[in-house]
């Protein structure tokens, strides 16, 4: 918008007293002050409007108008309302220095020519962007990708100003324009977005963090509802689509600008549909690998199906990598929405390192579904041992480790009606290991089953212990051999608010040292002595006794 515009406009009550041969200079924003100097607040190419209560005398003009002039704006507006005429030497000073000055009439609210110039400029740099975003998605849908994600925020960044950042569902930054978010607001957002999506809210969603603003926008993939036939139940989509952070309030941005950020939701759209296209030849020869194992292949076969799948998701790496079996499973309330696609998703992003950005690191994962169970194929570079043997790599995955960075967001995805299990193998070499690390993951899957929680794991080395057992004990029996140790117990507590259970849980922790449990209650050896008593007498056991011991504990662990 050029300041002729301005002057032309006659709601906005503005007189020209010099500069008429500036009025061609762009107005890239509006400014008001009364400030001395306000260079601090200036970036260049703004509107000033000041009500002149800055000048004492006309000595302190020619200061004011050479900040202005410094900092590069546009022009100058000065309102009648306070001296009447604008003083001589201000008009002096401002022809001196060739910035253009307006007189603002009295009847004329500064707000008015404030919000006329706000939405002017607003309306321009949108109608400016949607033709680029237009552009670029033309190309985009018609090409190869042309940048990514990251071309689209940049956009955003220098033609509105916006910062943004594109996130999976788990919290894993994708892209973004500036400077990363730290995990934990990333963690944060996504845990926002995915309670809301869930509770029905309409989007933008908003959330404040460490005193910052975000407005979080949904990017549907084409091949999941964007232009297709939509999701049955959001429970099908919500583990699986990004969102578009935009460090702003867009709860009162017009209409222009919301359509704007949803065109460019849909342009990240087409990359995220170019990313899931990408994973097809992956997923095929995951499924590939499972059918043989599955149905009893001889290894030679299996073994040769690995070769091929080596050099595409360990690319560049030589010599026959190890290999990992990762089993999840997604059920929801209910048993009428498919969780094999939606776990088959979800594993292909908790298997990505939470603090990698970008799309690529996911390319080197195979995962395939079957029913309601996704089971991923993780290859794992070989490290070659003291003796020249490949020993298993340091790189191996834990199943408490891959949870820990995404249970927050996932426990909002999943609500009050989702639960995610999760079992890891341990690393194996052959293609003989690989039946056995299967159902060693999927062993694994069911003791994870076995515990309370939205989000569960466990690993290969749990089951080595009694916790392998645990899952198949039926419910009616665990249900009545922890109540018949553990009710009287509760009842107790619950009467004479006492602790019996916590004492019973610290005493096993400590293998029965009278010392090391109290001095972990902070209690008298001899307050403990008389509490384990009354847990004694009341269950008619003895926990000198290792089988009582023993009882104890699995009732706890079944509780």
């Amino acid at each position: 918008m050029r300041l002729r515009a301005l002057l032309e406009t006659e709601a906005l009550g503005l007189r020209l007293l010099g500069g008429e041969e500036e009025l061609d200079r762009t107005v890239r924003g509006v400014m008001t002050t009364d400030l001395r100097d306000p260079s601090r607040y200036l970036s260049g190419g703004e509107l000033v409007l000041t009500g002149l209560a800055w000048r004492r005398n006309s000595a302190d003009s020619e200061p004011f108008v050479r900040i202005l002039a410094g900092a590069g704006v546009a022009g100058l507006a000065a309102g009648e309302a306070e001296l009447g005429d604008i003083p001589d030497d201000l008009v002096s000073a401002c022809i001196r220095n060739r910035l253009p000055l307006f007189a603002v009439n009295e009847s004329v609210a500064f707000a008015t020519i404030t919000e006329y110039v706000v939405r002017q400029v607003s309306g321009e740099r949108a109608g400016d962007l949607a033709a680029v975003v237009d552009r670029h998605r033309r190309l985009m849908t018609s090409g190869p990708a042309g940048g990514g994600p990251d071309v689209v925020l940049d956009l955003l960044t220098t033609d509105l100003d916006l910062r943004a950042w594109v996130l999976s569902p788990t919290g894993r930054q994708i892209a973004g324009a500036g400077e990363p978010l730290a995990p934990g607001v990333c963690a944060a957002l996504a845990s926002e977005h995915l309670a809301a999506v869930r509770t029905g809210r309409r989007g933008p969603h908003r959330i404040s963090i460490q005193g910052i603003t975000y407005s979080l926008f949904p990017i549907r993939g084409h091949g999941r509802g964007a232009t297709g036939p939509a999701p049955r139940d959001v429970r099908e989509s919500v583990l699986s689509d990004w969102l578009l952070a935009v460090e702003a309030d867009a709860g009162d941005w017009p209409a222009e600008r919301l359509d704007l950020l949803q065109g460019v939701t849909q342009l990240i759209a087409v990359e995220r549909d170019r990313r899931d296209a990408a994973r097809t030849v992956r997923r095929r020869l995951a499924q590939e690998v499972l059918e043989l194992v599955q149905t009893g292949a001889p290894p030679a076969e299996i073994a040769a199906r690995l070769r091929v799948a080596a050099p595409v998701l360990l690319p560049g790496v030589g010599g026959a990598p190890h290999w990992q079996v990762v089993v999840a499973r997604v059920d929801w309330d209910g048993g009428d929405i498919p969780g094999g696609p939606v776990a088959q998703s979800l594993l292909e992003e908790i298997l990505v390192d939470p603090s990698v950005s970008g799309p690529e690191p996911s390319d080197r994962i195979a995962v395939a579904h079957a029913g309601d169970e996704a089971i991923a194929l993780v290859p794992l570079p070989s490290v070659p041992g003291d003796l020249g043997e490949d020993r298993s790599p340091d790189t191996a995955l834990h199943a408490d480790e891959l949870l820990a960075a995404v249970r927050d967001p996932l426990q909002a995805g999943l609500s009050d009606d989702g639960r995610l299990t999760l079992g890891v193998s341990a690393a194996v070499h052959s293609a003989e290991g690989l039946r056995g690390a299967l159902e060693e993951a999927r062993h694994a899957r069911r003791v994870a089953a076995a515990r309370p929680g939205r989000v569960c794991a466990a690993g290969h080395h749990e089951l080595a212990s009694h916790v392998l057992l645990l899952p198949f004990v039926p419910d009616d029996v665990r249900r009545a051999f922890t109540a018949r140790l553990l009710d009287p117990l509760r009842d107790y507590d619950r009467r004479h608010r006492a602790e019996l259970i916590p004492t019973l849980e610290a005493f096993l922790d400590c293998d029965g040292s009278w010392t090391r449990c109290a001095t972990r209650l902070h209690l008298h050896v001899n307050t403990l002595r008389y509490r384990v008593g009354r847990i004694e007498q009341l269950t008619a056991r003895d926990l000198s006794r290792l089988e009582d011991k023993l009882d104890f504990f699995l009732a706890l662990r079944m509780s």
